[in-house]
């Protein structure tokens, strides 16, 4: 179908949304297998012990759970403080907190931390801005913290808007005025539903209905995915303790141009497998053989896949070896590809 498409569904007991543009799919979004905190949870933690170093501490956080601060100045043991979670960790890793803490919604974004009102660069339109900011300043009234209200606001209903900021300006005071105590989680992370309907697009369509990923497509996107066949070739895309390897091969093509026709494919597609992978840290890259002056053609083209992805990515360029490296941000849990068997 043309178009684009959000199904939301549950498999194995997990909710699972999936984004299809065109008939293909583009993003994926799934609940986490297990009870590790997750990226944008809030916690109230307490000070543990400084990282000389490494310029952090360690917090404790509610259950036994460690916490890594990259922030050590002014800090004492026991100490309590408010932290959000920012990224995945691996098992047995403490998990990247911050004290910025964020309240975000689909239109509206307060920052306790960060005064003034703010709103997405990309509305552009006078009149348009003069309307929001009406808006902000009605419902921020008396509240010393800051607002940022996101793209989507664009064209959408004032009351709806209002709403939401009314929404993250009171959770944040409630959250903000209990800050004393033992470790505990204050708000839990949002779950794949919520983060859909928070971060993506409105649709053209959308089915939340039980079976929604048989009658839309996802299952069949999904085998798609772990084939993981491209144009010219294929890519084999797997997560390690250390790092995520891929591998990038020509398959039975054996002419003198096979190599940049695949590794163009995959660099076009990398982006999209990482994101429904839900895999980031270090990524190395084996592309198929090509001539060294080929080189600058492939990182245009991921240059240029890469601008567009949602989550933060560094290119970091090529290795003595010949492989291709980058880092990227860990802020989803690695996908359960065995959710979808």
């Amino acid at each position: 179908m043309k178009g684009t498409l959000v199904a939301l569904d549950e498999l194995k007991g997990r909710r699972v949304a999936a984004l299809m543009v065109d008939g293909r799919l583009e993003d994926l979004l799934a609940d986490p297998s297990d009870d590790r905190p997750a990226p944008g949870a809030i916690y109230r933690g307490s000070v543990d012990r400084q990282m000389k170093g490494q310029g952090g501490v360690f917090l404790n956080l509610p259950e036994g759970q460690k916490a890594f601060l990259r922030q050590s100045k002014g800090l004492a043991p026991g100490q309590v403080l408010l932290v959000q979670v920012t990224g995945w960790a691996e098992p047995g890793k403490a998990v990247p907190v911050t004290t910025k803490v964020l309240f975000k919604s689909r239109y509206a974004i307060v920052t306790p931390d960060a005064p003034g009102l703010n709103i997405s660069r990309s509305i552009r339109d006078d009149d348009e801005r003069e309307r929001l900011l009406e808006i902000a300043h009605e419902e921020m009234d008396g509240s010393e913290f800051g607002l940022i209200l996101r793209s989507v606001c664009l064209g959408a209903d004032s009351d709806e808007i209002g709403e939401d900021i009314a929404s993250m300006r009171a959770m944040a005071e409630q959250v903000l005025a209990d800050a004393q105590g033992a470790p505990e989680l204050l708000i839990d992370a949002p779950d794949a539903h919520l983060s859909a309907w928070r971060d993506w697009p409105q649709p053209d369509q959308l089915d939340d209905a039980p079976g929604s990923f048989e009658r839309t497509g996802v299952l069949d996107a999904l085998d798609r995915l772990a084939s993981g066949r491209i144009s010219g070739g294929s890519m084999s895309v797997e997560p390690t303790r250390a790092l995520v390897a891929v591998d990038v091969n020509t398959g039975g093509d054996t002419s003198p141009a096979a190599g940049l026709k695949a590794n163009m494919a995959a660099a076009r597609d990398l982006p999209r497998q990482l994101r429904l992978l839900g895999l980031g840290g270090q990524v190395v890259v084996d592309f198929a053989p090509m001539p060294k002056k080929d080189r600058r053609q492939l990182e245009q083209t991921l240059r240029a896949a890469f601008k567009s992805d949602p989550v933060d990515t560094s290119l970091a360029g090529w290795t003595p070896l010949g492989n291709y490296e980058l880092q990227r941000k860990r802020e989803r849990a690695p996908t359960d590809t065995g959710l979808f068997e």
